[in-house]
């Protein structure tokens, strides 16, 4: 009884252990250790989708096929090429962005943040979408035939690109980008692309023109084909999320690991009228949105070995010879800045993924980005909130040490019983009751206190984790970067010895072995923060630092001088 308190924190640690270890097994491509159900990660990507990447059929996992939208439509495939028109990628630049484009199909097929560095070389600005023998990751989007059948214009058909400005000049608040495919089953595909100054989401107008001589019904596709492999450089130490999302207001946000799509266990919204599709990694995401009212089916489904897709299909309906429609689009591709997303569309913010603390961790966001307009640096602004966190849970606090005091006050007499009587631990049990009544201690008064917090600091642990603001972002000297481990080692080490010095604090277990336990297993954990984030190492050591100084007062105002129980090996 007299441990209770701490057997229950240290289980709950142990746990958290088993999980991180987990993780770990699963990201280097092995098996998990304790959960065998986790996926395996997947295998280099082929250099570039191929054909069957057009979303041409029904299969199980979730996809939708096009004919979905009109049963009994026929469904066939465009030409690959049109011989007359050659290849060639086009890069276009505002401030913000620097994105190429491939004039097979007018493809996006490389994205490039000029405002933010790669993690792996801060010579080199970081990359989202790319199209190269290491990795696949393109956004499309073309024509499939709807109930009439028919071939028409896909993200496989050459187009020919209207001649203009490349790159955002001078005073320039936008730069246009037209492609047009040639006629192809009585169709020609005008696609416009339209970036803004400081803008991350790039309007795209499909313009479907009929240049036969009946009638037409064609559906648009929207989708993002990409690798099943982690970004490269995410550290093996924690896990975030990396795949397929869609948004809908039914059913609101739902991600889908690469791992449930080949194994055709996707279990998604299969259509809607408002809402997204996405690919979400680590402080990056990109997503096709449309307006809302306008029906559209979801899919996901494997492409390739190794390739996924994610997308959406939008009926046209009947386009009479010499007449044209129009639909409008929004593609994003940036960082997960959620002011930013928030205000593109209902939901984009969710991609910035907090897991099932969501509701706690969003106002915690808000109030750290609050105290950072004020301060001016995140380093700083890290260490605010967890001083305003303490202060409100003060009290909770004051209760938790309160009780910690008192049980370290009574530990000598509790220690003597268990020596006197350890050859009867029946009588050894009701004596320590008779201890903890007479004394008015309560054996776990220092634990559901301590409890009732963990789920805020978790939820500012992901917070932390996953905000893109801490990338590159320098707090004092050696810190440049609050995302990147510490480069000396300098931080970590402070985060050790306070956590060993708030574990001597605290009152010494009786029982020799939960005593090296409770020694252990804290060392064991500091261990870890030696490889992450230079951000979370200071919202922990400032944790650290406020939660001894806070027992130490309780502790003298409650005459129970503060003193080093060390460990005995």
């Amino acid at each position: 009884m007299n441990d209770i308190r701490r057997t229950i924190l240290w289980v709950i640690f142990g746990f958290s252990m088993v999980l991180l270890w987990d993780q770990w097994q699963v990201y280097n491509g092995h098996k998990a250790t304790f959960f065998p159900g986790a996926g395996k990660s997947a295998a280099t990507p082929a250099p570039a989708a191929p054909a069957s990447s057009v979303p041409t059929s029904a299969s199980n996992g979730g996809t939708v096929a096009p004919a979905a939208l009109v049963p009994g439509a026929a469904v066939q495939a465009a030409p690959a090429a049109i011989a007359s028109i050659s290849r060639e990628r086009l890069v276009v630049t505002t401030d913000v962005l620097k994105l190429t484009f491939d004039t097979e199909g007018g493809s996006l097929v490389q994205t490039e943040f000029l405002k933010h560095a790669d993690m792996t070389d801060k010579t080199k600005k970081s990359v989202l979408l790319d199209e190269s023998k290491e990795r696949t990751y393109v956004a499309q989007s073309g024509l499939i035939a709807g109930a009439a059948g028919g071939v028409f214009p896909t993200h496989k058909t050459i187009m020919s690109v209207m001649p203009g400005e490349r790159n955002l000049k001078g005073d320039a608040k936008e730069v246009v980008l037209r492609f047009e495919s040639p006629e192809v089953g009585g169709v020609k595909l005008v696609k416009t692309f339209t970036l803004s100054r400081g803008a991350y989401a790039v309007a795209v107008k499909h313009e479907v023109i009929n240049v036969g001589t009946s009638a037409v019904s064609p559906q648009l596709y929207l989708q993002l084909v990409r690798d099943g492999n982690k970004p490269v450089g995410e550290s093996s130490f924690y896990s975030t999320f990396t795949g397929p999302a869609v948004y809908t207001e039914a059913k609101k946000y739902q991600k889908v690991e690469f791992a449930d799509i080949e194994k055709n266990k996707v279990d998604i919204e299969k259509t809607a009228e408002n809402g997204y599709v996405a690919m979400v990694q680590h402080y990056f995401a990109s997503a096709w949105l449309l307006g809302d009212g306008i029906k559209r089916d979801l899919f996901m489904r494997k492409v390739d070995t190794n390739l996924y897709a994610v997308g959406m299909i939008t009926a046209l309906n009947d386009i009479a010879p010499g007449s044209s429609k129009t639909l409008e689009a929004k593609f994003f591709a940036g960082p997960q800045e959620e002011k930013v997303m928030e205000s593109l569309a209902p939901g984009l913010e969710l991609v910035k993924d907090y897991g099932w603390l969501t509701i706690l961790a969003k106002p915690l966001y808000w109030l750290l980005d609050k105290i950072q307009s004020f301060i001016g640096n995140w380093g700083w602004s890290i260490m605010a909130l967890v001083l305003l966190l303490k202060a409100a849970f003060y009290w909770l606090n004051a209760k938790a040490y309160a009780s910690m005091a008192k049980m370290k006050a009574i530990n000598p007499k509790v220690t003597e019983m268990r020596e006197r009587l350890k050859d009867n631990p029946q009588q050894m049990q009701q004596e320590m009751m008779r201890i903890y009544r007479e004394e008015k201690v309560n054996p776990m008064g220092g634990c559901f206190p301590i409890m009732i917090q963990i789920p805020v600091f978790i939820a500012l642990y992901w917070v932390l984790l996953s905000s893109v603001e801490m990338r590159n972002a320098p707090w004092v000297m050696w810190i440049h970067d609050l995302s990147s481990p510490d480069p000396y080692y300098i931080l970590p080490i402070i985060m050790t010895l306070t956590t060993v010095l708030q574990t001597a604090l605290n009152p010494a277990p009786p029982d020799p072995m939960q005593a090296k336990m409770m020694w252990f297993m804290p060392l064991a954990f500091s261990v870890m923060f030696f490889f992450f984030p230079a951000g979370l190492v200071l919202y922990w050591i400032t944790n650290n630092v406020l939660s001894i100084a806070q027992q130490w007062v309780i502790n003298t105002r409650m005459g129970v001088p503060p003193q080093f129980n060390l460990p005995k090996f």
